[in-house]
């Protein structure tokens, strides 16, 4: 039975890891087109944005599970505003778990210690981080947990198990950051419907 399992788990993170389009031309695209979403679910995340010391995006990450689950993902980390770098995502849970799962995730770091430890890939998530669900008035009060404050926004499907435990993160820096995609931080301005949203580009 142990060998099942261990064996649909490492079917999944290959599955799972062939979606990964993070380092695609339109990656830092598909990450301003998440924050617009996050800031659409919940105008509240504005504050994280503007005061957190950095940032990482993952705009599709895809879960599945049949008692064990695999999740993986990529993104894009910004700095102070400024692309510095891609990240993936991993996960393997072992416990209550059915079903799948796409969602998006943003992860923002309270402190410069935080964010380094990011792009050391040293970072995992312990169960004593939790994510919160992004929706409106979520984040007035969201907290930092270890330096880190998560969110996540459901895309579809079910899952029974959601926690944030055993997610682990690979950092890559950029050589060359596009001057058109060199920042994601939406404008202070709040447009006429009263809700901010980033300037992503179409």
């Amino acid at each position: 039975m142990k060998n099942i399992k261990v064996w649909v788990t490492a079917v999944l993170i290959l599955t799972l890891a062939g979606t990964d389009r993070t380092l695609a031309a339109d990656g830092p695209k598909e990450s301003q087109a998440a924050i617009a979403l996050f800031l659409k679910a919940d105008p509240g995340l504005q504050k994280f944005l503007e005061s957190a010391v950095g940032y990482a995006v993952f705009p599709d990450v895809t879960k599945g599970a049949i008692g064990i689950g695999a999740a993986h993902g990529g993104g894009c980390v910004y700095e102070k505003g400024a692309l510095v770098g891609t990240a993936s995502l991993t996960q393997v849970t072992i416990g209550l778990a059915l079903g799948g799962q796409s969602y998006a995730e943003l992860i923002f770091f309270e402190t410069q210690e935080a964010l380094d430890s990011f792009k050391k890939s040293e970072l995992a998530f312990s169960a004593q981080v939790s994510a919160v669900a992004a929706a409106e008035g979520a984040s007035s009060n969201a907290k930092y947990q270890l330096g880190v404050a998560v969110f996540t926004l459901a895309r579809g499907g079910l899952m029974y198990e959601a926690s944030l435990g055993g997610q682990k993160f690979k950092f890559k820096p950029v050589a060359r950051i596009p001057a058109a995609v060199e920042s994601t931080v939406p404008a202070a301005k709040t447009p006429a419907g009263g809700q901010a949203a980033p300037s992503a580009t179409k």
